[in-house]
């Protein structure tokens, strides 16, 4: 026995510190065995408790008045799979006849509650099949990537954060060419564009940064930028390369289309990517840092200026996807205010991600057209949680995420480990920028002890 009692204190010990400083750990170790069975023992009464249960159909209920029985009991949605993952559970259910999955997704907190998980989340899979994603811990508190699966890898599709159910939150490019990422100061905006840097460096892309905070956050990545920009007049000038550089892949797809009865529907090119591989032009991303800096004027020069790049930049928007040319622009603020032109181009900008903002009217810029509950949830980032965002697009969908930490020196070393990849476009030459050669040993950066 007192073998037994001291085992079990250390079995009992060690789930208590892994839930403290390991919460991953501890849930594949302890917690998806004891919360699987929580949810099947208590299932049937949490599913009525909440609304969720439908009542007996006529036939059963003229069957027990002629078998003189009780009356059955309501009927709760049939779980079809429980399906343990690193963060949680997913739970599927085949629901009953009148049942909608509005229904669950209103009921998300109160099962969460019921349940003892820390977040619960719900889609419709199919007509009549809902899928439930619990959540066992904060998974956002300390981003941990997990590991790339073959089947995931797609041109132009990267992993760039995590999603508050466990999922990983991907930026395709293909499916959501331009994009707006918005937020205030150390709200961990920068953190985010690095790890899309991070993630486009080993792939077969022309990077193209436009930073007018005289480059402080984009140059030093500079070896693997085909092109970069500092100030607004250099800006305009690549804006314009840009827009030359789409013209001539759009003559080069008319070139290829051929398009006569022989040729077969799946070979007429309309993209880049309809392109045989030997032909086909390397994409362009187009990283604008604080775009504010472009738009704003102080006299009637600037302002000229200024309606040309923003012209450029709404051309780029509406053609350049089949050019292959996408858009990734950032900022604190992107209304109205900024002048003409900005509405229209905010509404080219599908893919829409708000970090901590400072008022409300900043959430209304990246979500009031798509979902109030987007805007609710943008505005209730906290300010101890940097790196936090709401990720959202046009079908109104929306998730919480959080990129792991991506420290400068992390985003120079992988930029210069890839620094081969960076394609030279003739359109861009001008642009490309001179970096001295990197130094053979990558190490992080340390303060220099004093001297006496």
């Amino acid at each position: 026995m007192t073998t037994f009692m001291v085992v079990l204190t250390l079995v009992v010990a060690c789930a208590v510190i892994l839930r403290w400083r390991r919460p991953a750990w501890y849930w594949l170790c302890f917690g998806a065995a004891l919360a699987s069975l929580r949810l099947l023992v208590r299932y049937a009464s949490v599913m009525e408790a909440c609304g969720l249960t439908v009542p007996p159909a006529r036939w059963r209920l003229a069957l027990a008045r002629m078998a003189g029985r009780s009356v059955p009991e309501s009927r709760s949605p049939r779980i079809l799979r429980i399906r343990p993952t690193r963060t949680g559970l997913v739970l599927r259910l085949k629901l009953r006849p009148g049942q909608d999955a509005f229904d669950f997704s209103a009921a998300t907190d109160r099962l969460r509650h019921s349940f003892g998980m820390y977040g619960v989340s719900s889609r419709e899979l199919r007509s009549g099949v809902l899928e439930l994603r619990m959540t066992a811990y904060d998974v956002l508190r300390q981003v941990r990537m997990p590991a790339a699966k073959a089947s995931d890898a797609a041109p132009m599709r990267i992993p760039v954060a995590l999603r508050e159910d466990g999922a990983v939150h991907y930026r395709d490019f293909r499916a959501v060419p331009h994009g707006l990422t918005l937020g205030a100061t150390e709200s961990g905006k920068s953190v985010y564009l690095r790890s899309l840097v991070c993630g486009l460096a080993p792939l077969d892309v022309a990077l193209v940064g436009i930073d007018c905070k005289q480059g402080v956050e984009l140059f030093p990545l500079a070896r693997r930028f085909s092109a970069l920009a500092d100030d607004r007049e250099t800006a305009l000038d690549l804006l314009d390369a840009l827009v030359s550089h789409m013209a001539d892949v759009y003559r080069l797809i008319r070139a290829q289309q051929r398009i006569s009865v022989a040729v077969p529907d799946a070979e007429i090119a309309a993209d880049i990517w309809d392109l045989p591989a030997d032909l086909r032009p390397v994409p362009v991303v187009v990283l604008v840092d604080e775009v504010a800096e472009l738009a704003l004027f102080a006299n009637k020069d600037e302002e000229k200026r200024r309606d040309r790049i923003i012209t450029d930049l709404v051309r780029l928007a509406q053609l350049g996807r089949a050019a292959g040319i996408y858009l990734e622009i950032c900022g604190q603020r992107f209304g109205s205010e900024l002048g003409k032109g900005i509405t229209m181009l905010r509404a080219q900008l599908t893919g829409r991600t708000a970090h901590r903002v400072n008022d409300e009217t900043s959430a209304n810029m990246a979500f009031g057209d798509i979902s109030p509950d987007a805007v609710l949830a943008a505005i209730q980032i906290s300010p101890d949680t940097p790196g936090v965002a709401v990720a959202g697009d046009s079908t109104g969908g929306w998730a919480r995420i959080r990129a792991p930490h991506t420290s400068l020196r992390d985003a120079v070393n992988r930029c210069n480990a890839y620094a081969d990849r960076t394609p030279d476009l003739p359109a861009l030459a001008a642009f490309r920028p001179v970096v001295a050669a990197p130094s053979k040993a990558l190490v992080p950066l340390k303060a220099r002890p004093a001297t006496a």
